[in-house]
């Protein structure tokens, strides 16, 4: 039997498993098409409101964002609690860091949200410490 032989039996084009491949890319590719759609939405409805871009927005200077919630989690640091989410306008995302919360009712992952506040970098990450907010519809 030739090499070309047990290749086709070892990998047939046509069975089952490659249905469930090729279904499964087509599922992954629906997902990021609606989420690069929903990016594209964001970045529209940022350059709409006048508000400056994340990926725009310089460090260290008071900015005004909006976005989208993309995580919400509970990290205490250095032993007080400290609610993080991850803020993300189609351009880029900051993580938002309100010190000694567990939580704040309203704020979850989905939720639209427009924050004030500095821009600072802490680790190599772009952060924001208890931006204030406003929540949006």
């Amino acid at each position: 039997m030739g090499d070309q032989e047990a290749d086709e039996r070892r990998w047939p084009e046509d069975g089952p498993q490659d249905r469930h491949k090729s279904k499964l890319r087509r599922t992954l590719s629906r997902w990021a098409s609606s989420t690069d759609q929903h990016a594209r939405e964001l970045r529209q409805t940022v350059k709409e409101s006048g508000l400056v871009a994340i990926a725009d927005a310089p460090d260290r200077t008071r900015v005004t964002l909006s976005g989208t919630l993309r995580t919400v989690t509970l990290r205490p640091r250095g032993g007080v609690p400290a609610l993080e989410a991850e803020l993300f306008d189609g351009s880029g995302a900051i993580t938002l860091i309100w010190l000694g919360r567990r939580q704040i009712t309203g704020i979850g992952p989905g939720r639209q949200l427009e924050v004030e506040g500095r821009i600072g970098v802490q680790d190599g990450v772009r952060v924001m410490y208890n931006p204030r907010y406003e929540l949006r519809a």
